[in-house]
């Protein structure tokens, strides 16, 4: 006896007559066997050979990073959504069935947000739930939820065609795809868009017979099952970076600073309009073991010097290991101010802190995420600069995750020096305890005391060893060359 997800039990309930691509009949080859989860057994097809199997009307599974939402998604073309699609759809997924859309298509169909400010863990844009205004019944069946799905992919579908609320969830894509976010909104509208179909895909997340989510194993058991192509976003934004571009250098220049000459080159993402400016001491060769920091805007501690945050005396930092390095890339990104939600929006979380709430609590309180940062602009830049393996300058195991989403090769995570006040000693231990930065030396709750005076620099003996951070050689604490990072600038 087994029971699907549908919560129906059977002794053996046969798969639909869905039409499905398998490698014995494709040849299609595994583009890589295993993945950064550390599943070893786990080959994934190509890009090429799952676009071809979209443009064929096919589904896939697709998986994302095992620290983001790590799941797998069984994913298809909205326009060539049919009624046994769907069923097998609903038969082995939560049943949630989502409909990501191009941004411009939600607008014409005048798809408004579920809500206006979208506080969903990974920040998923779900718009108001549809139903076809005709051709259906309730809306429930797989019937009725195909002809929504292929009313909503339709260049021809108006406003009035479709009625709300519905049992389709339609859902907005940032624009640029999976270099922008790596989930699978945008994987399905790449997908589509790759395949030269219309930028509308059919997603739903792959579970357990327990109704417990797959994970890469069972994901990888399923699609063996089924004859699917199996591929990750990782690759999708590997593939995406090879073929396409969205930065382009605008200006170059010489800049003397206090700690030596760099070089300025400026970016503009063509998307956004949105410049940034990179710093490059040195020669960067073959773009092997470059030491780089990517540093997000922070107006008030990079200009002003606030002590309520530590962002501008890390720029200090690295910009002095840099070029006591001799070789590297201070990486400015631009729109991460606040971590991502805007100058006066930060203006506002702070006025919350004063009454008490944490960093991340403010964020939420205002309907905001805690992080609303992407990297796929700076790891666009980073790759158009040569850089490709990197020693990267930072405390937060997330950004390396982020960046390494895109197809970037960290080879190590080099702790930063913070310099603790006692305006910013909450913010360290709240990105400490609830965002999972390495600091370790802080103290365990506010008001006991810290080391060194307030000051420390990351010790293999302090650091876990699971955390992925790691000293700079040379030894315990030490900086690349060996500069002294304990005077000055309070560093």
């Amino acid at each position: 006896m087994t029971t699907s997800a549908a919560g129906t039990s059977s002794t053996a309930i046969p798969s639909p007559p869905v039409p499905v691509l398998s490698a014995a009949v494709t040849g299609a080859p595994a583009t890589s066997t295993g993945t950064a989860n550390g599943d070893a057994d786990v080959s994934f097809a190509s890009i090429e050979d799952a676009i071809a199997a979209i443009a064929a009307g096919q589904p896939l599974v697709v998986v994302d990073d095992a620290d983001r939402e790590n799941e797998g998604d069984l994913i298809f073309a909205a326009q060539a959504a049919t009624p046994e699609l769907v069923a097998f759809m609903t038969r082995y997924t939560s049943g949630v069935i989502c409909v990501p859309m191009d941004a411009a298509d939600t607008d014409r169909l005048e798809l408004d947000q579920m809500v206006p400010h979208n506080t969903e863990r990974m920040g998923t844009a779900f718009t108001i739930t549809v139903d076809a205004r005709e051709g259906v019944s309730t809306g429930i069946s797989a019937a009725d939820r195909a002809h929504t799905i292929r009313l909503l992919a339709d260049p021809d579908t108006v406003p009035g065609d479709l009625s709300r609320p519905g049992h389709i969830f339609p859902l907005r894509a940032k624009d640029g795809g999976v270099l922008r976010r790596p989930g699978h909104t945008e994987a399905a509208v790449d997908l589509a868009r790759l395949a030269g179909l219309r930028p509308a895909g059919t997603i739903c997340e792959i579970v357990n017979d327990d109704g417990t989510m797959a994970r890469l194993p069972e994901l990888a058991a399923f699609a063996r099952e089924h004859g699917l192509l199996l591929i990750s976003i990782a690759d999708l934004i590997a593939y995406r970076r090879r073929t396409e571009k969205q930065v382009v250098r605008v200006a170059e220049a010489t800049i003397p600073t206090r700690y030596g000459t760099f070089r300025a080159v400026g970016f503009r993402n063509i998307l956004d309009g949105v410049e940034h400016i990179a710093l490059i001491r040195g020669e960067l060769g073959d773009g092997e073991d470059v030491l780089v920091r990517v540093h997000s805007e922070c107006l008030t501690g990079d200009v002003f010097g606030s002590r309520r945050c530590d962002c501008g005396t890390q720029l200090d930092a690295a910009l002095r290991m840099i070029a006591a390095e001799g070789r590297g890339v201070v990486l400015y990104v631009r729109g991460h101010e606040g971590r991502g939600i805007g100058l006066m929006h930060k203006l506002r979380a702070y006025q919350l802190q004063d009454a008490g709430h944490d960093t991340v609590d403010a964020n939420l309180a205002l309907g905001l995420p805690a992080d609303a940062r992407d990297y796929g602009t700076g790891a666009q830049i980073l790759v158009d600069l040569g850089v490709r393996g990197l020693r990267l300058l930072s405390n937060n195991p997330t950004k390396r995750a982020g960046l390494e989403g895109y197809g970037l090769r960290i080879v190590e995570l080099i702790g930063m020096p913070v310099t603790q006040t006692p305006e910013n000693l909450r913010y360290l231990t709240t990105k400490r305890d609830r965002m999972g930065h390495v600091l370790p030396g802080l103290p365990r709750a506010v008001g006991e005391d810290t080391p060194a005076g307030g000051r420390w620099a990351p010790s293999p003996a302090r650091v876990p060893a699971t955390s992925g951070c790691a000293a700079v050689p040379g030894g315990a604490g030490s900086s690349p060359a060996g500069v002294d990072l304990t005077d000055g600038e309070g560093l």
